[in-house]
């Protein structure tokens, strides 16, 4: 694992490619994407498998991920989705490269 992890991000986590979408805040990226996968936290993202995490933005403050996140929800779903069609355009699932 890289020496770069954990680290504080918020991520998109989706059902598929245009599918459900779940936006979260974490201080351990690594872990809370692999707890999402492995269904091991109840609630939304476990109820409507998001299991792919398909972006995310790195921070260096909580505080200021927070923010981040808050702004992110209030946003229709066509921004969330052309946030990741920016970086994502296939949609693919980004949990590799965090290793």
């Amino acid at each position: 694992m890289s020496d770069r992890y954990p680290f504080t991000a918020v991520y998109i986590m989706a059902s598929g490619p245009f599918g459900v979408l779940y936006v979260g805040v974490t201080s351990n990226l690594l872990r809370r994407v692999y707890e999402h996968r492995e269904g091991l936290i109840p609630g939304f993202t476990k109820t409507h498998g998001c299991k792919i995490l398909v972006w995310y933005m790195s921070f260096e403050l909580m505080t200021r991920a927070i923010h981040r996140e808050h702004t992110i929800k209030r946003y229709r779903r066509a921004w969330k989705m052309q946030l990741i069609e920016n970086l994502n355009p296939e949609w693919r699932d980004l949990y590799g490269e965090l290793w």
